[in-house]
């Protein structure tokens, strides 16, 4: 008997005739391998939201305008693929506004903050962030917390802190440090809500859709310009990297199981650190190295089950 991807992926017990058995392998160990493709996939979209958004900032693109637009797109699409899935929008409007006032607060912090940050370096920052928000978030709730769970926040509050703490390697606008801490409390906050949804991909993009109205706000009231490829890549940011990003990744979550997801998740700042290096030319420190291990290291642990 062969068993392929247990705990909430799909399991394949092989008996009976040889032939059939190979057979049902090689299908298996393709079907593996697709899961692991389209996981990969799925991490690059989201770790190049954070490379296309410094590539706009960088490039005199206002971040208001930039978080708006992408907010935009981002809707659009996941919209038409809820209606092309021939799903329904949970239309519960007043149950809607914390989840949307979280994402919008984690749109316009990461915006901004990528003003300044560089790629990995806020990646990582939003990262922690979020596994520290959700850890408090579980002990206002009066959640059980695990020890594991103990441990993995205070290595990642202790990996954030050796990251922002100033020397002569690298020194972060506090400004820019705040926003993407405020953009992991959004994030942390609007997963924490979303945790019980029934249908992740049409709850989202019904969030999506009201998170327009505030950025849309925003934007009017800063009257933000955008470049011609500041346009280009925020709508890239929000139809690719985060409308079709999410879709594929709401696909592949039910076949990896919540252990596995987590896991694959912790490549996302070090994909955005390799992008930031390869598209903007950013460094890799040694003191980034460290902290990325605290936090990551941190996200993992927080993760681990007792046997």
């Amino acid at each position: 008997m062969l068993t392929f991807l247990r705990d909430g992926a799909f399991t394949t017990a092989l008996s009976l005739k040889p032939a059939y058995a190979v057979q049902n392998k090689r299908f298996c160990i393709g079907l593996c391998m697709r899961l692991l493709w389209l996981t990969i996939l799925a991490m690059v979209a989201f770790a190049a939201n954070s490379v296309l958004t410094r590539v706009a900032l960088t490039g005199a693109s206002d971040p208001f305008a930039f978080a708006a637009l992408r907010v935009m797109s981002g809707a659009l699409a996941l919209l038409v693929l809820v209606y092309l899935r021939g799903s329904v929008l949970p239309l519960k409007l007043p149950t809607r506004v914390p989840s949307s006032l979280a994402l919008t607060v984690y749109m316009l912090g990461f915006s901004l903050a990528y003003l300044s940050l560089p790629s990995g370096a806020g990646a990582l920052i939003l990262f922690g962030s979020v596994q520290i928000s959700m850890f408090a978030g579980a002990l206002f709730l009066k959640e059980p917390v695990p020890v594991q769970r103990w441990l993995g926040g205070m290595l990642a509050l202790g990996g954030l802190v050796f990251l922002l703490w100033p020397d002569a390697t690298a020194q972060f606008p506090a400004f820019a440090v705040f926003a993407m801490i405020s953009a992991g409390v959004g994030w942390g906050i609007y997963s924490l809500i979303g945790r019980r949804a029934r249908d992740p991909l049409a709850d989202t993009a019904l969030n999506f859709a009201l998170s327009t109205i505030p950025t849309g706000i925003v934007w009017l009231l800063t009257q933000g310009a955008l470049t011609g490829m500041g346009a280009v890549l925020a709508i890239v940011a929000g139809v690719v990297t985060s409308g079709f990003g999410y879709a594929l990744w709401y696909r592949v979550l039910p076949q990896l199981g919540a252990s596995r997801a987590g896991v694959a998740q912790l490549s996302v700042p070090v994909l955005a650190m390799l992008g930031g290096f390869v598209f903007l030319g950013e460094g890799i420190t040694f003191k980034f190295v460290i902290a990325s291990v605290l936090v990551l290291g941190g996200i993992g642990v927080s993760m681990l089950r007792r046997p």
